[in-house]
């Protein structure tokens, strides 16, 4: 990931579940020199995942981060509290390839990673595809467009 492609902070989101993988996540942003804004949980203490899913959502709608990490347990609790906000989309990527072909396919703003059955080995691989893959474009941009909900 190159810290200068980086514009805005990365918005964190987990549960308890998800929470110590988060930390790792820290870590590994501040390795590369790239800003985050984490919108909790803040302890292992037990908490209900769309608390912090409609968090950070609301600041990516809002501009506040361009992209997002949300962790819970198995990661799809906090990837369907995401999705329901129509300019987002949630990736659940357990493996680094799903995270490539969620944003070159999908344009995926948010990654999301299930805390209890990765690795921290894992999820460097999954971040360093996810931030370093760029959005294809041509037939997909009709497919992501078609996305958002009609009001």
């Amino acid at each position: 990931m190159e810290s200068t492609a980086i514009q805005k902070p990365i918005g964190l989101a987990s549960d308890h579940a998800g929470f110590p993988l988060k930390q790792f996540v820290k870590q590994y942003l501040e390795e590369k020199g790239v800003p985050y804004k984490d919108y909790g949980t803040y302890t292992e203490e037990s908490c209900d995942y769309p608390d912090y899913g409609h968090a950070l959502a609301r600041g990516i709608e809002s501009g506040e981060c361009d992209k997002g990490i949300a962790i819970c347990g198995s990661g799809e609790g906090i990837a369907m509290t995401l999705n329901k906000h129509q300019s987002i989309r949630a990736a659940l990527s357990w493996i680094p390839e799903i995270a490539h072909m969620a944003r070159q396919h999908n344009d995926a703003n948010v990654l999301v990673m299930p805390g209890r059955y990765i690795s921290s080995e894992t999820a460097r691989g999954i971040m360093d595809e996810f931030f370093s893959t760029a959005f294809e474009g041509g037939r997909h941009i009709r497919r992501v467009e078609k996305i958002p909900v009609s009001k």
